[in-house]
């Protein structure tokens, strides 16, 4: 019995250390949304992979990317088309398949492999130019007549493919029962209007939440966690 328990709490320290060694690796990935830029544009045929879904990549993506993922079938077969001795640049939705990506790169020998901060969410979402296949369902003029024409305007920028974006969307539909057409609830998503997130140069990772009162923007926050007491807050020191 002691044999086992000794065997296990040796498994569980290699896991930890596992998971620590990984967590330095992943913040010496990532970085922010200048660096990601600057070191692409330092480039003249830039090394970049978009590691999200081939669905995903399809609506839209960097330009110039191509699109595989630690999951891919052909993996082995993207990597040796790769030049290790130049940088490659990942990214995903946010930081998490990129992450994986970059990491796995470096231990495959190549001199540098760098995630992007926010994924494609702060890449678009501070006007960085991108490929789109289709027309966004909502302009910015759109967008700005809904502010102007509203006194509270709450706004959810995110994407269907983003895990905590969907969190959001229980929290939106409390609010909305509660404040009914006092609040005008505002859903833009990127695979519909990637060009109104990029226009709005405001976004740095999904979801963002953005509440409006008489046009001017009131409070802004990233994730949804205490979204409905920070709207309640807001609102009752406006009333």
């Amino acid at each position: 019995m002691k044999n086992i328990l000794f065997k296990n709490s040796i498994s569980a320290l290699t896991l930890l250390f596992t998971v620590l060694v990984f967590a330095q690796n992943k913040s010496s990935n990532t970085v922010s949304l200048d660096v990601f830029y600057s070191k692409i544009q330092n480039e003249k045929n830039p090394q970049i992979i978009d590691a999200r879904g081939a669905e995903e990549f399809a609506l839209n993506h960097i330009n110039g990317a191509v699109n595989f993922n630690l999951e891919s079938k052909d993996y082995a077969k993207h990597i040796a088309a790769l030049d290790k001795s130049r940088p490659v640049f990942t990214y995903s939705i946010g930081a998490g398949r990129s992450v994986w990506l970059a990491d796995d790169l470096l231990k495959k020998g190549f001199k540098e492999a760098y995630s992007l901060e926010g994924g494609i969410a702060n890449w678009i979402g501070n006007g960085k130019p991108f490929y789109v296949n289709s027309k966004s369902k909502l302009t910015l003029d759109e967008y700005n007549k809904i502010i102007a024409d509203n006194n509270t305007v709450l706004v959810d920028i995110g994407s269907k493919y983003c895990a905590p974006c969907k969190k959001v969307k229980p929290v939106l539909e409390a609010i909305k029962a509660e404040y009914g057409e006092k609040v005008k609830i505002v859903e833009i998503e990127l695979e519909e209007s990637p060009q109104v997130i990029a226009d709005l140069k405001t976004v740095k990772v999904f979801p963002t939440l953005i509440l409006y009162q008489n046009g001017q923007i009131v409070f802004k926050k990233e994730g949804f966690s205490d979204l409905k007491k920070d709207v309640d807050v807001i609102l009752a020191q406006n009333n």
